[in-house]
């Protein structure tokens, strides 16, 4: 390495301090989790399979130095005709450690990439309980967290224009 202080990616520079970019998933929980099932019995008789709404949230905090928690919230709702068969709350949360991540690209990977990341996971855990519930597990399909994320800003940025053209 050359006598100045740059170095390779992942290298720590000549004075020793590690710069670069870091992230891990330091655990992986159930923060909340409700199942509901407000018809049964009646509800196994439904001749007509239930109509699925299906609603996602994602949230994040920081927690300490270099920590962040990611907490991904689904919920469900199944109706046949007009009576409920199910109801689930899950919000799936992960800690994740993030170094010598720049500002501009925190939100980026809170956001987009750790959703991305817990998501199989939620999926599992909500799959298995619809199906202890007595209904066939609910399979969601995988979700594309970073396209919606850069699809958000975009939009946010458009009417952010918008509003400055009215000024």
């Amino acid at each position: 390495m050359a006598e100045n202080d740059t170095a390779e990616f992942g290298e720590p520079l000549a004075n020793g301090e590690d710069t670069a970019p870091q992230a891990g998933v330091l655990s992986q929980y159930v923060k909340d989790f409700s199942f509901e099932n407000p018809n049964s019995p009646a509800i196994y008789q439904a001749q007509t399979p239930p109509a699925i709404d299906v609603q996602f949230n994602i949230g994040s905090g920081k927690i300490a130095d270099d920590v962040f928690e990611v907490v991904l919230k689904i919920e469900v709702r199944a109706q046949a005709g007009d009576q409920v068969a199910f109801l689930v709350d899950l919000s799936y949360a992960g800690l994740f450690g993030l170094r010598n991540i720049p500002q501009d690209q925190l939100d980026a990977f809170l956001l987009g990439e750790a959703p991305r990341i817990l998501f199989p996971f939620a999926r599992r855990v909500l799959a298995d309980a619809v199906r202890d519930g007595g209904f066939p597990p609910l399979m969601l399909e995988p979700i594309d967290f970073g396209g919606i994320y850069l699809q958000q800003r975009a939009q946010q940025a458009l009417a952010e224009g918008q509003e400055a053209g009215h000024a």
